[in-house]
């Protein structure tokens, strides 16, 4: 009887470190992938308000084609295009980010580009500038994504209408909860009047009072025109974000503090800064 449950136990044993080994078979590993080969049908880029609905260029890239001990994945690849200036490695805050998932290419109009290098990379119109373009490939948040070869273009953004109108006061105040003059309009000068740095830009420096409410008039002491957020009220990035004509109301950073306000009409943004 004994030997009988010794062979049992035997068996068992041995069925489990099969089924162990089995599992271990079965399991699947990441092998890698290639980086992709990236392409472009032109590298230096011509750009003309005439010419806006036109392609400026084509980009191309190769499949990473990321392997699996099973094989070559079938999940869905998700690229980013990045359109950076020369020298700044993609580092740069105000790169271009073009999210994709499982494309290959991706045409861009000259109006396109030419916003980007106005509006994203914040680029002087009429000059040339030296850029650099790369894909960033991944299967996920977590994995570790594969980067192609970095392209070289030149190109020369033009002046367009800015992408907000500017006030035709030629002025621009603040109120709000957030600010010292509260929701009194008219508010106080010229402690909450915009200084005016060029046709586009305004800035003030301001103590702000955090987590509250501030809306910008072209007029002080008028409701009847305003600037304001996108969204709905307080849903705003309170560190900047993009504004509109007769926007709701835009939120304050948590802490209170004094804070630094740009308003800049061209690329329809606001940034606020802690000083």
């Amino acid at each position: 009887m004994k030997k009988i449950s010794k062979l049992m136990f035997l068996s068992s044993l041995l069925a489990i470190v099969l089924w162990s080994c089995k599992k271990d078979e079965n399991k699947i590993y990441y092998n890698g992938g290639t980086a992709p080969v990236l392409s472009a049908s032109a590298t230096a880029l011509s750009l003309s308000y005439a010419n806006a609905a036109n392609e400026a260029v084509k980009f191309n890239w190769t499949n990473p084609n990321y392997q699996f001990t099973t094989g070559v994945s079938s999940q869905s690849v998700n690229y980013v295009l990045e359109i950076d200036t020369t020298g700044a490695n993609f580092t740069n805050p105000n790169k271009k980010a073009i999210s994709l998932s499982q494309e290959l290419g991706l045409s861009i109009t000259i109006a396109q580009f030419n916003d980007y290098l106005l509006n994203q990379l914040v680029l002087k119109p009429a000059m040339i500038h030296n850029l650099e373009v790369r894909v960033k490939a991944s299967l996920g948040s977590s994995a570790v994504p594969i980067y192609s070869n970095v392209l070289k273009l030149t190109a020369t953004p033009y002046s367009i209408p800015p992408k907000v109108a500017v006030p035709s006061s030629g002025k621009l105040f603040m109120v709000g909860s957030a600010t010292p003059g509260g929701w009194n309009n008219p508010v106080p000068v010229p402690s909450q009047e915009f200084t005016k740095l060029s046709e586009t830009l305004y800035e003030l420096t301001i103590a702000l009072s955090g987590g509250n409410s501030y809306l910008l008039l072209p007029v002080n002491g008028d409701w009847g025109a305003k600037y304001g957020a996108i969204g709905a009220n307080n849903s705003n990035n309170p560190d900047g974000d993009d504004f509109k004509p007769g926007g709701g109301d835009m939120l304050s950073p948590a802490a209170s503090g004094t804070y630094k306000i740009s308003v800049d009409f061209q690329r329809g943004k606001f940034t606020v800064t802690k000083q």
